[in-house]
Parts: structure tokens; C-alpha cells; sequence
């Protein structure tokens, strides 16, 4: 199993230590850093801000938002970053979710599998740098009866085929990845649910495609925090398991809500949404169970992270990607650290 690094979202106030904390990730030898994008800092500036600063270390966007973007603009944007960074950049891709896409692009969020499957399709496409037509529901080229005529790429990425992944928590999507990407990007992974909640569904959609699950990343997203207090660390996790959970969405689109029921927090779930909903975050972030927390993140001793990474491991992730916390550069600096230790001890270094 590798290890990743996500620097989450630039502008947070730490961006100099975002640099940093990439720098030591590159110098252990972690194997990616992504940065996120959602309606303030956009990821491909940031990556190749990173990239230049960085030795060997791979940068990917978690993720470019479909929304956002024409998909021959994502094709050119990822041949232009693998270029520059020699051969270093993963496309992560996903559809956001409504109230972004349709509050900040003024894009209509209505049948995200078949949006993202055209998007791909355009996107590799583009890639072989052969000229590009395309008949679809959602996209069209070049468009009929006008002056456009087919064109191709004419920047040439370093790579043939830049690793694809796709940000993926339903069960539909999820098969869809398997069947089209290279790669998932989850988040809220537990070891202990990841075969039902995720695996499964992408192994499907391998099958699908006649592929097995070799050379597919499963990539989830984890938050790490060292220390000896267990309870005391779960907490500086609940207002964000809250916002996830109980804010990210409307009552009825909310992903991340319907997979912690699909987990077996139905009740929590609901009151968890209900309270954030209500405006009484406090309240929200106070009704997440410890267990989801712990379940979802690495706390605790090097020992403890250790014995996690071997569950995740063993529940087929290939790409742990941590999230430190910490209030200072060094705190995050130490989490990093930790992680090259914990995944040392526990037999999981290739």
C-alpha cells in the first residue's frame, strides 16, 4: 500500500505551510499529493505551484469539478500538468455536487453517470491527440451545421494515458468507476464497511469492463492525528464529520449522509443532518458517534495508526491518502512522519 498526502483546499490560511507540508511528504517518499477544488482556490494552479517545488512526488487534482470545466479544457489542462511536471500528474475528476454546480456554475444537476461518462470518454478522447468528434446527449463535436471542424491536441503530455480517477460514494457511481477510470477517490473510508460500501460495487464495475481489480487504485482519503487521547483527538474530527454529514448537500441530495446510513448510522445520520440543517452546528457535530470518527480517520499512537493501515490494506486500498491535522506546520510535519513510520511497521512498504 502507497501513501498520498492532501493538502485539501488552498486560501485555508496555511498555504505556505501547505508547500511545506508537500516538500517533507516528497522528501519521505510519499507517492501523491491532490489538492481540492470547490468555489475558491482552483486545483491545477496549486499543483503546478507544487509540482515545480517538488522533486518526484506525483500532484493530482481531488478533484477538477466536471461542472467547472468543457472536457477538451480538462484534457488540455492535464496534458499541460503532466507535461510540465514530467510525467507526475493524475486527473481526478468528479461532478460536485447540486448546490455547487448549480449555485456557483450555473450548471443543471441532473444525470451525473451519464455526465461523467461522456466526460471521460471526451477526455481520453482528446488525449490520443487524434482529431475529436463526438455525438453525445450532453456534449457535442464539433457542433453541427457551423464553422467548427474537428481539431486535435496539439500539446503532447508525457504519458499516453494519464492516470484517471473519478470521486466516487454511490453505489452506481462507484460501478461506473470501476468499469471507466483508472482509479476511486473516496472519502468517509471505514475498513471495517469499505468491501460493502465501495469494493464491491467498483469490482462490479471492473467485471463489467472484462478487467479484475489489478491495477486499479483504491485511494480514499483519511485524516490522521497522533496522541494518546483517543477521545480527545475523535473530537477535533466532529465538526467536520458534521458538515459532511449533516451540511454538504440539501436533505435530499446529501452523498455523504446516505453512506454513513449505509454504514448502519441511520439515526445518527438523521439527527446529525437535521441539527445542521437547523443552523445548531454544535449540536450537529456533538451527535456524531466516536465510532464513526475512529472508524474514519487514524488516531492514536504510531502503534494504533500501524494496525489501522493493515485493515485498510487488507480491505483493498492501494493509495492511503492522509489528511494531518494539526494547528502548526510541525504538528502536521509529525502526522506525515508517522504515517512513513506506521506504514513501516506495519509490513506494508513495497
Amino acid at each position: 500500500m502507497r501513501l498520498g498526502i492532501n493538502l485539501g483546499y488552498w486560501g485555508a490560511g496555511m498555504d505556505g505551510d501547505n508547500l511545506a507540508v508537500a516538500q517533507e511528504a516528497d522528501r519521505l517518499g510519499y507517492d501523491v499529493c491532490w489538492a481540492a477544488e470547490a468555489y475558491g482556490s482552483d486545483a491545477p494552479t496549486v499543483l503546478s505551484w507544487v509540482a515545480a517545488q517538488t522533486e518526484s512526488i506525483d500532484v493530482g487534482s481531488a478533484i477538477l469539478q466536471i461542472p467547472a470545466r468543457q472536457p477538451t479544457m480538462t484534457a488540455m489542462t492535464a496534458a499541460t500538468l503532466d507535461s510540465l511536471s514530467g510525467g507526475r500528474f493524475r486527473l481526478g475528476l468528479g461532478v460536485s455536487g447540486p448546490q455547487v454546480s448549480e449555485g456557483w456554475y450555473g450548471v443543471k444537476f441532473d444525470k451525473p453517470l451519464a455526465r461523467t461518462r461522456e466526460y471521460v470518454e471526451i477526455v481520453r478522447g482528446a488525449m490520443t491527440r487524434e482529431r475529436l468528434s463526438y455525438e453525445g446527449e450532453h456534449w457535442t463535436l464539433p457542433l453541427p451545421g457551423g464553422p467548427g471542424k474537428p481539431l486535435k491536441l496539439t500539446v503532447h503530455p508525457e504519458r499516453e494515458r494519464i492516470p484517471l480517477y473519478i470521486a466516487a460514494i454511490g453505489p452506481k457511481n462507484l460501478e461506473q468507476t470501476g468499469e471507466i477510470a483508472d482509479g476511486a477517490l473516496l472519502i468517509f473510508p471505514s475498513a471495517e464497511h469499505l468491501e460493502d460500501t465501495a469494493v464491491r460495487h467498483l469490482r462490479a464495475g471492473r467485471e463489467k469492463a472484462g478487467l479484475t481489480m489489478d491495477g486499479f487504485d483504491v485511494c480514499p482519503t483519511v485524516p490522521i492525528a497522533v496522541g494518546e487521547d483517543i477521545n480527545a483527538l475523535a473530537d477535533v474530527f466532529r465538526p467536520y464529520t458534521a458538515l459532511y454529514v449533516g451540511g454538504m448537500g440539501s436533505r435530499k441530495q446529501n452523498f455523504y449522509n446516505q453512506l454513513a446510513r449505509r454504514m448502519g448510522y441511520e439515526k445518527e445520520a438523521t439527527e446529525i443532518q437535521d441539527k445542521y440543517l437547523a443552523g445548531d452546528k454544535n449540536g450537529a457535530a456533538a451527535a456524531v458517534p466516536h465510532e464513526l470518527i475512529d472508524s474514519t480517520t487514524l488516531l492514536g499512537s504510531v502503534e494504533r495508526i500501524a494496525d489501522r493501515m493493515g485493515a485498510y490494506a487488507a480491505a483493498g486500498v492501494t493509495t492511503l491518502t492522509l489528511a494531518p491535522s494539526g494547528f502548526t506546520l510541525d504538528e502536521r510535519i509529525a502526522a506525515l512522519r508517522v504515517g512513513t513510520e506506521a506504514l513501516e511497521r506495519a509490513g506494508l512498504v513495497s
